[in-house]
């Protein structure tokens, strides 16, 4: 039976949700559907249903095939944020190749602004917002209103979209200052409340350091309480906050890896649910960042957004103890 609606927490996830075109070994998949956004309020819907999900993204309706959005409507989860243009919607083309990828922005939906998120999300604050850009589309002046209207909510922050650089559609992560100079703006102003979870690349730039450990103390260095996550592939993820020891969660194994797509976004979706339903001591973080371990492990068994589980299955494979060594 559902929990009593009133007694569930609630959670927005904000960004562009993409279309995926996926090249695996030189064979070209079909459109699905892509993005942070995506990947983190299914996995979120599958997990469980005691969260209040909402998204607020553009969607350009040109090249956008609106099949693709039954896999969200069939979910609890709120569309009252999505806004329609006459334009082309964010697609990007994923060419993998020995897990490692290139990335190409074909087209890109127009960037979000504050005046088109509803009433009912301003008049019903969440708990935690997933701040999810793919390319940019989230300003530093959107955050600055995001915070005046939701000064209680935790700020949980997808470092890749504020980060990439784009150079006629080829996307990558260069050390850029300006890029670098604003993400630190945005780090501060969201202070103590901030969640930000990044690639070991992006990590490293942010920190402008070439060792994961050291790039790992310059967050634990810094003014901020906030919680810092890296995540490192079949390589686990580390964890730190000021004043606390780095927590390093290992990889579990997977039945067998089809697409590593979206698991970055899956763990960052879990994580941020059981961290907002637990006490917040360094312990239960812990023991969040193993059911997102898990649950990331299992959205690699599949192609797209569709290696989902829930809690149950995730938590027997936490039990089960089979990480990546």
């Amino acid at each position: 039976m559902r929990n009593n609606i009133r007694n569930r927490p609630s959670i927005f996830f904000i960004g562009h949700i993409a279309i995926d075109t996926i090249i695996r070994f030189q064979k070209k998949h079909k459109p699905s559907l892509g993005g942070s956004v995506s990947f983190g309020s299914l996995s979120l819907s599958f997990y469980t249903n005691d969260i209040k999900i909402k998204i607020i993204s553009n969607l350009g309706s040109l090249n956008f095939d609106k099949s693709l959005l039954k896999l969200i409507k069939n979910k609890d989860i709120d569309l009252k944020g999505l806004k329609w243009s006459e334009e082309n919607n964010t697609n990007f083309i994923l060419n993998y190749f020995n897990h490692s990828r290139t990335l190409t922005l074909k087209s890109k939906s127009p960037n979000l602004e504050i005046k088109d998120i509803p009433e009912d999300y301003l008049n019903n604050p969440p708990d935690v917002i997933v701040l999810a850009p793919l390319c940019n589309e989230i300003s530093y002046e959107y955050i600055t209103d995001i915070l005046n209207y939701f000064p209680n909510a935790y700020i949980a922050v997808e470092l890749q979209g504020f980060i990439r650089n784009i150079e006629d559609g080829h996307v990558s992560i260069i050390r850029d200052e300006k890029i670098l100079s604003n993400i630190e703006k945005i780090v501060n102003l969201i202070g103590d409340k901030l969640i930000l979870k990044g690639s070991e690349e992006e990590m490293k730039i942010l920190s402008q350091k070439d060792d994961i450990y050291e790039a790992m103390e310059y967050f634990n260095f810094m003014e901020l309480k906030g919680i810092f996550i890296m995540t490192l592939g079949e390589a686990g993820s580390l964890i730190v906050k000021k004043g606390k020891k780095i927590l390093k969660i290992p990889a579990f194994k997977s039945r067998g890896v089809v697409d590593e797509t979206g698991a970055g976004d899956v763990y960052f979706a879990i994580f941020l649910y059981e961290f907002i339903k637990s006490d917040k001591t360094w312990q239960s973080i812990e023991k969040a960042a193993y059911l997102a371990s898990s649950a990331a492990s299992f959205n690699v068994e599949k192609t797209g957004p569709a290696g989902f589980e829930i809690k149950e299955k995730v938590l027997e494979r936490v039990k089960s103890k089979n990480y990546i060594l």
